[in-house]
């Protein structure tokens, strides 16, 4: 009995010290999993920051495109007049003293049925309007006349023609109803 006394003071020792190899282990354990952890945030808070920078320049982009857009939008029709602005230029430079009335009128014309295509190209069609029932979002009243041919609420007259750009009205037809 006085031998397992005798080692019981090296037995407690060898237990604190397992003990604290333990709590040693144990901090080192946590220490790791905290560096881990911090690493971890870091990596997610760079991650953060690139999008972040990333998502700004793809809204500055866009805002460029999108005034780059506005600003050159009406290109491709501009493009497309500029020969009929040319055929103005040559139609206004004639002589008026040479008495070719007829191939002067053919030529505007001529100009006028180009332009009148590149419109329509762009989706500008001219309303039908003489014979329809009268609608205030296509057309505007500036007159009503007695008519026997017509029913009352009929356009009758077109004084100026109404233009559809696509499927909005451009410009309502100025015209005079049946009463």
């Amino acid at each position: 009995m006085n031998a397992d006394m005798e080692q019981s003071p090296q037995v407690e020792e060898i237990e604190e010290t397992v003990e604290e190899q333990l709590e040693e282990q144990a901090e080192a354990a946590q220490d790791n999993e905290l560096e881990q952890a911090k690493a971890q945030a870091e990596e997610n808070h760079q991650r953060y920051l690139r999008a972040q920078a990333d998502f700004d320049n793809f809204r500055r982009r866009t805002l460029k495109e999108k005034e780059d857009l506005a600003k050159y939008a009406s290109l491709k029709l501009v493009t497309e007049l500029v020969p009929i602005l040319d055929n103005f230029e040559r139609a206004i430079a004639t002589n008026p003293n040479s008495g070719d009335t007829e191939s002067f009128s053919k030529g505007v014309d001529m100009i006028f049925r180009q332009l009148q295509q590149v419109l329509e190209q762009e989706g500008l069609t001219a309303m039908h309007t003489v014979g329809e029932a009268f609608n205030p979002e296509f057309h505007q009243a500036i007159m009503q006349v007695e008519s026997e041919e017509y029913e009352e609420g009929i356009v009758v007259e077109e004084v100026q023609k109404g233009y559809m750009l696509k499927d909005r009205v451009l410009r309502p037809a100025m015209v005079k109803v049946s009463g």
